[in-house]
């Protein structure tokens, strides 16, 4: 039975103890903590099955034979199973790689056993999802093998007039799928995300709009992306009053540098509402791969000044940061030495460490570096709480923990 109003109670408490916790990892987030604004939630009883996690094995195709078989998680308490490394294509479909590398990618990702790939309306202006669907159809995969996001709410501008192309209200909503769909070429997406939090448009207006699309069989399931606790918990109550389906996901950024959202913000979630979490960033933009404790590559993304969200992150950061940042995250080579891994191993083995991530999004721009990454499945389990106690001395940005007064 979910008591709404000791949800409430908990989101303000939490948000109280981030406003005074404050570590080297802020800088390398999307958003800052900011107050909250927490609905009027009611009492309402409400059956959920209880939090479970699948591994899963399947064979390999063309991956290399070393590579470890791939691991499925539940949706957070959804039944649909994705794999514990899903490919994302912010900077891969139809922006900076060129098309054949990015087809290249994904047959390397879907030879691994991911099964799970994740895309925007946004994403180069619509490439990344035409892009997407042109992989699918070139390599003739079953569409019940593959589990394909999309996110709404910058839209790609159609239309002479772009007013309504952004935000969640249920005009973007239902044209901005249409227009997804039609750029995947494909009939249904199995998760659609509201990119953002849109405070301009009704909640109620929102949740019935994507209740629409899975009711129409344009998506399955739905989620969000770098929404505040209360923000999703007052979707839930709108779909809790209202007999409609909840959020049963939410995307946001997590690694070993930007942990308060996830492992504090969202604890009272995980309890109530089972949401499952697929993360993006869990190698902080390379941060944590390594690659950068000599300079910055020119390959690399943090490279991409062009990109406006790159440019931003330098912005915020700044130079005497980041290298602060590197000194520190060079001292957790020896422990992936130890272990006999790759530092960007460790920092994805770390993640998936996490038991209510469902899925690791990761960016590549070569079949080598998803092969890379998918090491990190037979990873996991080599971090005992000594190791990972360890990492918390190293990075000394382990958010409080919250005492339970309920």
């Amino acid at each position: 039975m979910i008591d709404w109003s000791v949800v409430a109670n908990e989101l303000i408490r939490t948000r109280r103890v981030l406003a005074t916790h404050r570590d080297f990892g802020t800088a390398f987030g999307v958003f800052h903590i900011k107050q909250p604004f927490v609905p009027r939630l009611r009492n309402k009883r409400i059956n959920l099955p209880t939090v479970v996690r699948l591994s899963t094995q399947i064979r390999k195709n063309g991956a290399p034979e070393d590579l470890p078989q791939m691991t499925y998680r539940f949706l957070g308490r959804s039944g649909l199973q994705v794999s514990a490394i899903s490919l994302g294509g912010w900077l891969t479909y139809g922006g900076y790689t060129e098309n054949e590398k990015t087809f290249e990618c994904m047959k390397a990702a879907f030879d691994t056993g991911i099964n799970f790939f994740d895309c925007a309306e946004v994403y180069a202006s619509g490439k990344s999802e035409e892009v997407m669907g042109q992989a699918i159809k070139k390599y003739g995969w079953k569409r019940n093998d593959l589990v394909i996001s999309t996110k709404l709410y910058w839209g790609t501008a159609f239309g002479d007039n772009p007013v309504n192309n952004k935000g969640l209200s249920r005009k973007h909503i239902i044209e901005g799928m249409d227009a997804s769909l039609k750029r995947l070429e494909l009939e249904y997406v199995d998760v659609i995300y509201a990119h953002r939090p849109d405070r301009q448009t009704p909640m109620e207006e929102t949740v019935r709009a994507f209740n629409h699309l899975i009711n129409t069989g344009k998506a399955l399931y739905w989620g969000t992306s770098m929404w505040d606790a209360d923000e999703i918990a007052q979707a839930w109550r709108y779909a809790d009053k209202l007999g409609l389906i909840g959020p049963v996901v939410e995307q946001p950024q997590y690694n070993m540098l930007y942990r308060e959202k996830v492992e504090l913000e969202y604890a009272k979630l995980y309890r109530e509402v089972g949401t499952g979490l697929t993360v993006f960033s869990p190698l902080a933009q390379g941060l944590l791969s390594g690659k950068y404790k000599n300079g910055i590559p020119d390959d690399s993304r943090l490279a991409q000044q062009q990109v406006e969200f790159i440019a931003g992150w330098w912005k915020r950061t700044g130079k005497e940061k980041f290298d602060e940042t590197i000194q520190q995250i060079n001292q957790l080579e020896p422990i992936a030495n130890d272990l006999g891994i790759k530092q960007s191993t460790l920092a994805l083995a770390w993640v998936l460490k996490n038991p209510h991530v469902s899925s690791a999004i990761i960016g590549a721009s070569s079949a080598d570096q998803i092969y890379e990454n998918v090491r990190a499945v037979a990873a996991v389990d080599k971090l005992t709480p000594e190791i990972m106690d360890k990492i918390d001395e190293i990075l000394n940005n382990k958010p409080p923990a919250l005492v339970e007064r309920y």
